[in-house]
């Protein structure tokens, strides 16, 4: 076999990147906002405070029953005004967020496409906003099959740089009975730190001839995705029983207990809050210094696992009576970190590593800051370092982790039938790291 030398090396590794990267100028460029991602992400910067939920509570998880009847509301609101034509349509996904190889026609029942009609002005606000929300599914546009799924939403018609906003939803159909507990690690040096998943699926009377090669498992706390840990094989099958412990994949930092603050009446400081500034552009909101929690005696909070409750005090309709104002993150830090950047983590950045979400170092002051323009609520978040190269952000470094942390887990067990080419989410559950 011939060795090849330098030069061809080079040439075949070039070759390679030509064919995993874009060319520099092209609309498809990963890190063009015309790009169009398989989660959750806002492509326009007047769309602000984009909610997805099951109706009838506003703080759960995106998840339907397949044939259910349930519903699900998306709620944002267009900081342009006035009105737009906006549309969406649904795209299914394998286990990992790729588009599945289904046609429209095998998971859609109806249109392909829908639109939305359902919108309100901003009443009595500083910030004039026209707020848009949808009911689905709706009478012309429904999935029918199971797994997860991206609605998008887009202005006139369906094209990458007309994309407005995507939305991670999931449809489940409940085939497997999954139980389990959060347990300290076996490694002592984590035990105080870090917290270990021990779960089983049982699969009952539904038949899965080869589980170690048609199912995928994933595991996410807090439904973040950064750390979350895709493809879990069983550590041991035993009949129709799947066990997954002692196993590496399964521990997480425990964290801490997310910081919050409330502006939900922007006429009083809350506890959280230092400063209220009226300006000529709206309220600035500026929040006490934050303080490092690396080497803190742990507190225990009631908190909502980094989401967002959207609310104005003595608003007959929060949607569009509640205002927006101008919040600002500070961060005492002695010193710039050079192998990576701070962020600014939760739902109400959409747990997402944007430019907006980080934070800038600030020479004279001797800290990290950042400003976020929000709507009126009670907002979750936490500080993350996201070493450069590195997908998964370190909350310890400026919050400190602890085993005691209240975390919620979410066990999401996919299938790939033999004979068909897309997954099924077959099987979820909610596991609290110290349940009551």
């Amino acid at each position: 076999m011939r060795v090849l030398n330098h030069t061809c090396l080079l040439l075949l590794t070039l070759a390679a990147l030509s064919l995993r990267l874009p060319a520099a100028g092209q609309d498809d460029d990963y890190f063009s906002k015309s790009y169009l991602r398989h989660e959750d992400y806002v492509y326009k910067d007047h769309i602000r405070t984009v909610e997805m939920y099951r109706e009838g509570w506003k703080l759960s998880a995106p998840v339907l029953n397949l044939n259910s009847g349930q519903k699900l509301i998306l709620s944002f609101d267009d900081l342009d005004a006035g009105v737009k034509n906006y549309h969406f349509t649904i795209i299914h996904c394998n286990a990992l967020w790729e588009p599945s190889e289904l046609e429209k026609s095998e998971y859609i029942k109806g249109f392909y496409e829908d639109e939305i009609t359902d919108y309100a002005f901003s009443f009595n606000t500083i910030a004039l906003y026209t707020n848009y929300m949808l009911v689905y599914p709706t009478d012309y546009l429904e999935h029918t099959r199971a797994g997860n799924y991206i609605l998008k939403v887009f202005s006139n018609e369906e094209a990458d740089s007309n994309v407005v906003l995507t939305r991670r939803f999931m449809v489940t159909s409940q085939k497997v009975s999954i139980s389990g507990k959060v347990v300290p690690p076996v490694n002592i040096d984590r035990r105080s730190t870090h917290q270990q998943l021990a779960f089983t699926i049982n699969t009952g009377n539904y038949y899965i001839s080869d589980p170690q090669r048609d199912l995928r498992v994933m595991i996410l706390q807090n439904w973040r995705y950064d750390n979350a840990a895709f493809n879990v094989p069983p550590r041991q099958i035993s009949g129709n029983r799947l066990e997954y412990n002692f196993m590496e994949q399964l521990i997480f930092e425990g964290g801490n207990e997310f910081r919050a603050f409330d502006t939900k009446d922007l006429r009083y400081q809350s506890e959280q809050i230092a400063l209220i500034d009226y300006r000529h552009d709206g309220h600035h909101i500026y929040l006490h210094p934050a303080k490092r929690r690396t080497f803190s005696q742990f507190v225990r909070d009631d908190d909502l696992n980094g989401k967002f409750f959207i609310e104005k005090t003595d608003a007959s309709s929060s949607e569009t009576e509640a205002d927006y104002a101008w919040v600002h993150f500070r961060l005492p830090y002695p010193h710039p970190m050079v192998n990576g950047n701070m962020y600014i983590m939760g739902a109400l950045t959409g747990w997402q590593f944007s430019e907006e979400a980080r934070l800038n170092y600030d020479y004279e002051n001797r800290l990290y800051e950042a400003t976020l323009f929000l709507k009126q609520g009670y907002y979750n978040y936490l500080y993350g370092f996201l070493e450069d190269g590195v997908d998964a952000a370190d909350i310890s470094l400026v919050e400190g982790s602890h085993w005691d942390t209240d975390n919620e887990y979410i066990i999401l067990v996919y299938y790939r039938e033999p004979g068909t080419y897309y997954d099924q989410l077959i099987g979820i559950e909610y596991i609290l790291s110290h349940q009551p």
